[in-house]
């Protein structure tokens, strides 16, 4: 069977982690990320519960995957940002734009 070439990604903190795979055609992006070691490497993704995308843009994990394509494994947000521009609003805080005075 005829093989693509994928790019499998995940980034912590601290570390960021870009695996090169070969796999067959017509294998999905759940099917990559586990043939990428990066679930061994960092046991904190729940691949059930993780969003993942291909460059950028969401995709369910059986999404067929084409060559070329980077698999973006997402991690969960820690504060919601429409949630901490509400609390700087009530607090009376400005943002500021572009660096200068606000």
């Amino acid at each position: 069977m005829p093989q693509i070439t994928v790019e499998v990604v995940y980034a912590t903190r601290e570390k960021q982690k870009l695996v090169n795979i070969r796999v067959e055609e017509g294998c999905s992006a759940a099917q990559a990320i586990e043939r990428s070691g990066l679930l061994a490497e960092f046991p904190e993704i729940n691949l059930a519960a993780s969003k993942i995308g291909i460059f950028a843009k969401m995709v369910k994990p059986e999404t067929v995957l084409r060559d070329k394509d980077r698999v973006e494994i997402y991690r969960p947000l820690i504060a919601d940002p429409k949630e901490v521009r509400r609390q700087r609003v009530a607090d009376g805080k400005v943002m500021k734009k572009g660096g200068g005075e606000a």
